[in-house]
């Protein structure tokens, strides 16, 4: 079996790298380039649709391997492949023509319902600290559908810089594939091995200094697989083990997070862009293009290995262990969030309450002495 997963890697791996400077070509053909603009980090014109290589190494790798796997579930599969197929669809055309929001939402809607119908849904939660468990009933499909569609937007929103997108993308695959592993779910290893694969094998021209970039057609079906692969093994959970996909996707989340709380502390629309991502504001603290996207990398591996320390707490039902993991991350999240300013660069309540604390327990030191 091992031998089979290392040759849909090496076979997604090189379609992918192959495929990559016709798909170069074929972007400069059709016109889909990106220009640079005042948001852009880049200076110069661009071609788009790197997307397409990791699709066509995806798709690829997965009718060559499949065939040899008899244990893997060809519905989820064939849902994942048919639903990402739209995606990218929407993602290219979106490449070359600028599709409206609402064009595209409604395409990652139907994608995400072709994945539900295969049999990908949320449909039952265990309360921790007892034996309850909560059937979803009604709400676990458009709750599915929300997630698949949330988590296909973030991705979106973190490619920003050279190889930002698909290197952290990677991390989140590689840890869904640790987490698949231990679990023994073979469609999930398989699905995971190949589009690792992909993505290595397109990251190759798309790392610093980039020569294409993936273009929604590669940020959309990068989050809408991310997205459905990592609910396949958290169908039935416990509520807070259901964390292990948030913080599976913990970097492109927090950045969605911090940026709709940012629009909204500043009265600005949701869905006006800036440039106050992590990416812009590292790059403002003055490191250099390369540097900050390996430092976010090492932040998405954190989140990768919290979720895999997560699952196997949630495993052993150490409860109390996975509370105090929670919330570590979540007060580093927030202190390192006001310390680079991705909120508001004059609210920071969290360290301004710090600050007060500090100097009240020096004053008080003083006066005791």
């Amino acid at each position: 079996m091992n031998v089979l997963y290392g040759i849909g890697f090496a076979a997604a791996c090189l379609i992918a790298l192959l495929m990559t400077p016709l798909v170069k070509k074929f972007a400069f053909w059709v016109g889909a380039v990106d220009a640079p603009n005042h948001r852009k980090v880049h200076s110069r014109i661009m071609p788009r649709l790197g997307g397409l290589a990791i699709f066509i190494g995806f798709v690829g790798a997965y009718f060559i391997i499949s065939p040899a796997m008899d244990s893997v579930n060809s519905e989820v599969a064939l849902g994942l492949l048919v639903g990402g197929s739209i995606i990218v669809l929407v993602g290219a055309l979106d490449d070359r023509f600028d599709l409206s929001p609402k064009v595209k939402l409604l395409g990652q809607i139907i994608a995400a319902c072709v994945v539900v119908y295969s049999g990908v849904v949320i449909d039952l939660v265990n309360v921790p600290f007892g034996d309850t468990t909560i059937s979803l009933t009604w709400l676990a499909v458009p709750l599915t559908i929300f997630w698949i569609v949330g988590v296909t937007n973030a991705i979106n929103l973190i490619d920003g810089l050279d190889g930002l997108s698909a290197g952290v993308s990677g991390i989140a695959t590689t840890t869904i594939l640790i987490l698949a592993l231990m679990m023994g779910n073979v469609t999930v290893v398989l699905l995971s091995v190949i589009l690792l694969g992909s993505i290595i094998g397109f990251l190759f021209y798309n790392f610093h200094p980039a020569k294409i970039f993936m273009g929604d057609s590669g940020a959309l079906f990068l989050g809408f697989s991310l997205a459905t692969l990592s609910i396949l093994g958290f169908k039935q959970a416990t509520v807070l083990s259901l964390l292990v996909p948030i913080m599976i996707l913990g970097v492109p989340l927090s950045d969605t997070f911090f940026a709709i709380l940012r629009r909204w502390v500043n009265n600005l629309p949701i869905s006006k862009p800036d440039k106050s991502h992590l990416h812009h504001c590292l790059l403002q603290l003055g490191f250099s293009h390369r540097l900050t996207v390996l430092i976010i990398y090492g932040i998405a591996s954190i989140f990768g290995i919290s979720a895999v320390l997560l699952s196997y707490m949630s495993e052993q039902n150490a409860i109390w262990g996975m509370v105090l993991l929670i919330v570590v991350l979540i007060a580093i999240l927030v202190l390192g969030a006001e310390a680079i300013g991705i909120i508001s660069q004059t609210k920071k309540p969290v360290l301004q309450f710090l600050q007060k604390v500090k100097v009240l327990f020096g004053a008080r030191s003083r006066m005791m002495k």
